[in-house]
């Protein structure tokens, strides 16, 4: 297989009438600037022609590849496949809605190649999206990101972005964690992530495949990706640090309510029953969470020892 300059990888779902337009946009851009190129559309289980257009498209340019999912498995499992698949010394993804603009192109390949980037992610700093459903929240969520990386990005969520090609092969994306690419990059030790303002059009074809739910999703799963990112391979350091304080705290509180007991015993004095203390309660309570966080931590190690890939998909077609 014979290296290129550039792989683009389009994940996709029911986007027949963008295709080629965007084919030919890509494949005129690339020509302009001595570009080599592949393009690697994935059908991620498309209801409407997508799949005949790829098909008609790869006959007619030998740039182009096609690959079907059986079903829809989502946005992370379309661009992981599409990173593997991957033969370019520098990949780029972009969405298959003509909203990005092929002619960014140049700019990241540029930000990558000459300015040494291990990655480069877009910003739609100027959007054409509804204000109060995607604006708004897109930069609370944002921000969020921001604040918990450390990333000084402005759109974690842009589909325009450029990689290294030793990138996307080391890192790992699946369920919905497409979002926060550049934070599972760094995580993996790719530490020189750049921004690149970018163009946002207006959609042409077709309705947006995201709903406000992203937003919720996107949160949960960013703290997911902090979780993981440090205790994903050793869950004991997490759950059985914490459930062996439990336990020492509502061990050394039972211990006090013990040892007043048998002090006030030594001076004759009448002791109440240990039970009789609500300290008593409360130290059993917090020895037995103890011990359950200690054994989830236990198991968890178990698990993530012996845990297959995540990411599962099943491919159609390839061509």
């Amino acid at each position: 297989m014979t290296a290129v300059n550039i792989s683009i990888i389009i994940p996709l779902l029911n986007e027949a009438e963008s295709l080629t337009e965007l084919a030919n946009w890509i494949d005129t851009v690339s020509k302009e600037n001595d570009l080599s190129y592949e393009i690697i559309m994935i059908d991620d289980g498309s209801s409407d022609n997508s799949w005949n257009v790829i098909e008609n498209l790869v006959k007619n340019n030998p740039c182009i590849r096609g690959i079907k999912f059986r079903r829809n498995y989502g946005k992370s499992a379309a661009l992981h496949c599409g990173f593997q698949a991957a033969r370019g010394e520098i990949v780029i993804t972009m969405d298959a809605d003509l909203q990005d603009n092929p002619e960014e192109i140049p700019g990241l390949y540029k930000m990558i190649q000459e300015e040494k980037y291990d990655l480069v992610s877009g910003w739609k700093k100027k959007r054409y999206d509804n204000t109060l459903t995607k604006n708004i929240p897109s930069r609370l969520f944002n921000w969020t990101a921001r604040i918990f990386s450390g990333i000084k990005l402005h759109d974690f969520n842009c589909g325009l972005k450029a990689y290294r090609g030793d990138v996307v092969k080391a890192i790992e994306v699946y369920g919905e964690m497409h979002r926060y690419i550049p934070i599972i990059a760094k995580k993996a030790g790719f530490r020189k992530i750049g921004e690149k303002v970018v163009q946002h059009r207006k959609r042409k074809f077709g309705t947006s495949k995201f709903g406000f739910e992203r937003f919720i999703n996107g949160y949960l799963d960013l703290l997911s990706i902090s979780f993981i990112s440090r205790f994903g391979k050793r869950p004991m350091h997490f759950f059985g640090l914490l459930g062996t304080l439990m336990f020492i705290l509502g061990f050394i509180m039972a211990a006090i309510v013990g040892i007043n007991k048998l002090i006030t015993i030594s001076h004759n004095l009448p002791a109440r029953l240990v039970t009789d203390s609500p300290y008593f309660f409360i130290a059993l309570t917090a020895m037995i969470i103890g011990t359950q966080l200690f054994m989830v931590g236990f198991l968890g190690e178990l698990v993530s020892r012996n845990s297959p890939e995540r990411n599962v998909y099943y491919i159609e077609k390839e061509i």
